[in-house]
């Protein structure tokens, strides 16, 4: 049980952060614990660059845990957490995971080699996105979201009727056009990889159902806690920067 760990930051009945290596402490979760899971990984990519933000150029580096590896050492870490997570998922539980050609193939081979069934590729198109500053490829304005299963077997879920009315009388489609983050989303701290809450809502609704376990392995600045308390699921997030942790307490606060 959740609560016999000795990772816990903070927890209530519905609301739970865990403090520390999101592999370790996923080994100590039982087995089928979780109706699903978002996932937002290092993609990687912090390699010296530079980027643009607020119409300034800055660095493309996040943080030490976005730093560049090399092939092998990338898809060892992507194996490990997508083997546990596959562990404690519910026999018909399902797990998005977001990323960028940076990461988002060595995910799809190890969500192969680990016998999950992939359910869509999810292109996140980024009306807003940023301009390219350097002129010479295409200006990046997309993200990937895999959607899989945990086995062929499974008999996942999901809201079929709800996605169609949402998307005005018609059948949802794998490209979905939502906003980059925006500045009021951010108002209780700064995280260079937050996802907008419009993002996780979708993601949530479509795969779960009010009361169903969520977990984020994960959980940055809180998006997909904030998103599944909004909706009424259960939360539980994992990280080993404080300040992250804290951040998202924060955001708990104000809507709790």
């Amino acid at each position: 049980m959740l609560e016999e760990l000795d990772a816990i930051y903070y927890k209530d009945d519905d609301f739970t952060l865990l403090f520390g290596d999101c592999v370790s402490i996923m080994k100590k979760i039982q087995d089928n614990t979780f109706d699903m899971i978002f996932a937002d990984p290092p993609y990687f990519l912090s390699k010296n660059g530079i980027t643009c933000s607020g119409g300034k150029m800055v660095s493309v580096n996040k943080a030490e845990w976005d730093m560049d590896k090399d092939v092998e050492q990338m898809h060892e870490f992507n194996y490990a957490w997508l083997s546990e997570c596959k562990r404690i998922l519910k026999p018909n539980g399902t797990i998005w995971i977001s990323g960028t050609f940076h990461n988002i193939y060595s995910i799809g081979l190890a969500l192969q080699q680990l016998d999950y069934k992939l359910l869509n590729n999810i292109t996140w198109y980024k009306k807003n996105a940023p301009p390219n500053l350097s002129c010479r490829y295409f200006t990046h304005s997309t993200e990937t979201i895999l959607w899989a299963k945990k086995s062929k077997k499974s008999k996942h879920y999901y809201d079929y009727k709800l996605m169609k009315e949402i998307n005005g009388g018609k059948q949802m489609r794998d490209v979905w056009e939502i906003p980059a983050i925006n500045k009021k989303e951010k108002k209780h701290g700064d995280f260079p990889t937050q996802k907008p809450l419009a993002l996780l809502e979708r993601i949530i609704l479509a795969s779960t159902k009010e009361g169903d376990k969520i977990l984020d392995p994960f959980n940055g600045s809180g998006s997909t806690g904030i998103a599944s308390i909004k909706l009424k699921r259960n939360y539980t997030g994992i990280d080993n920067v404080p300040e992250y942790l804290d951040l998202t307490l924060r955001r708990y606060i104000e809507i709790n």
